[in-house]
């Protein structure tokens, strides 16, 4: 197995997605060895009948795509992912919040994720949607998921652009080293994997892990 595998998030969260490709992107997860799947929350229960008792991670999306659900709603969502199987939660941050500078807001919604995922011992991934936000904004949001100790800061949901090596840099540069970084958004090749990597992700959401890694 090469490192990257280890490192990718097997994902599959199209509106029209059916039952047959959740199972098929299961088995490929297991049979490559990648760190998770991750879903829509309506298959996890079906996922984690196929990945139980193996090392693949079950991921799903909460506040999925555009992250303006409330935040008792959101948490809501993941409560009953974690009953439902989800290991990884991939939770998207309340755009219009932080477009508004409600930083109190903000960071009461941070804090009760991570709370909510930690209480059932799962993964908090803060989808952060670094596209659409300056610098300065980007590290006073970093800063908050430093404090409230979420286990990744992840890029963006690939629904407003994609990611960057240099999106990557900035965000590694303002965050806790403890604290991982998923890079997500447009990720099709190889190469964009590698330099994103190297720029300093720690792991890999793609829709396109097996054409990006010759398997197909």
């Amino acid at each position: 197995m090469s490192r990257i595998e280890g490192l990718i998030d097997h994902t599959l969260l199209n509106s029209n997605v059916k039952q047959v490709q959740i199972e098929t992107l299961c088995k490929e997860a297991i049979e490559h060895q990648f760190a998770a799947i991750c879903i829509p929350p309506y298959y996890l229960a079906f996922a984690d009948s196929i990945l139980k008792d193996t090392p693949v991670k079950s991921a799903t999306v909460i506040g999925f795509p555009m992250g303006y659900s409330t935040l008792f709603a959101k948490v809501e969502e993941i409560k009953r992912a974690v009953n439902d199987g989800a290991d990884e939660l991939d939770v998207v941050l309340n755009i219009s919040a932080v477009k508004d500078q409600n930083w109190n807001y903000v960071t009461n919604e941070i804090q009760s994720f991570t709370r909510a995922a930690h209480l059932k011992g799962k993964v908090l991934k803060l989808i952060i949607e670094a596209s659409l936000f300056d610098k300065d904004t980007l590290k006073r949001i970093c800063e908050i998921a430093n404090k409230e100790e979420v286990d990744f800061i992840k890029t963006c949901t690939g629904h407003h652009g994609g990611t960057t090596p240099e999106m990557v840099s900035l965000i590694k540069a303002y965050k806790d080293p403890k604290i991982k970084l998923k890079a997500s958004g447009g990720i099709k090749t190889l190469e964009q994997a590698q330099a994103l990597i190297t720029a300093g992700a720690d792991r890999i959401g793609t829709s396109k892990a097996i054409e990006l890694l010759g398997l197909a």
